[in-house]
C-alpha cells in the first residue's frame, strides 16, 4: 500500500512538472501577476526617473511601494552600504559605571574620546555611593573596561574588594553589549 501511495505521489509531480514545462514553452512565466499592468510600468518607470517617489507613485497607482519598487527593481541603486561590507557605525549606549570605576577612571591618563564620555556622565546617587552614566559607543565602554583591569588585584594598586567587585559588575554590563568585532 505505501508502494502504492508513493508511485501516485511520482505520477502526481512528474505531471506537475509535465505541465510548468507547457506553460513556460507557451511563454507564460508562471507566478503571481504584477499589482501594475504592463501598460502602466512604462509610465511608472517614466515618472521614477524624472524624479517621482516612489511613495507618491504608489498612491497615484493605488498599489503598494513594494510593487513600484518591482517595477523599477533595475532602476535602483545595484548596491547599498551593507553590501559593501562597510561597517555599520557603532551607535552610543548608556551605561551605569559604578563610582568606583569612575573615581579610578577619573585618576588615570584618558585619551581625549575617553575623557569626554567621562565628563559628560551623569551621577545617580546610590545610597553610601554613586553611579555614573555614561553614554559611548561600545567601542568606548570596552576601552574604560581595559584601563580599569588594575582594580582586578594587580600591577601594583592595593587591594579593595569593592573597587574589585564594582570593575565586574562594570565588566558585566560591557560584556551585554554586542560581541567585539
Amino acid at each position: 500500500m505505501v508502494q502504492t501511495l508513493a508511485a501516485a505521489g511520482e505520477l502526481q509531480r512528474e505531471l506537475t512538472y509535465d505541465g510548468l514545462r507547457a506553460a513556460e514553452a507557451k511563454g507564460n512565466k508562471g507566478g503571481r501577476r504584477p499589482a501594475i499592468a504592463a501598460g502602466a510600468t512604462a509610465a511608472v518607470r517614466k515618472a521614477y526617473l524624472e524624479g517621482r517617489s516612489i511613495a507618491a507613485l504608489a498612491r497615484d497607482h493605488r498599489v503598494s511601494r513594494g510593487a513600484i519598487r518591482t517595477a523599477v527593481a533595475d532602476l535602483l541603486p545595484d548596491h547599498t552600504a551593507a553590501e559593501e561590507d562597510v561597517p555599520a557605525p557603532e551607535l552610543p549606549v548608556t551605561l551605569d559605571m559604578p563610582g568606583k570605576v569612575a573615581d579610578f577612571l577619573r585618576a588615570t591618563d584618558l585619551d581625549d574620546v575617553e575623557r569626554a564620555a567621562l565628563d559628560q556622565g551623569t551621577t545617580v546617587r546610590r545610597g553610601q555611593g554613586y553611579t555614573l552614566r555614561v553614554t559611548a559607543v561600545p567601542a568606548v565602554h570596552r576601552q574604560f573596561l581595559a584601563r580599569c583591569q588594575p582594580l582586578d588585584f594587580g600591577q601594583g594598586v592595593p587591594a579593595v574588594l569593592a573597587q574589585r567587585k564594582a570593575r565586574r559588575e562594570y565588566e558585566n554590563r560591557v560584556s551585554t553589549l554586542t560581541p567585539e568585532p
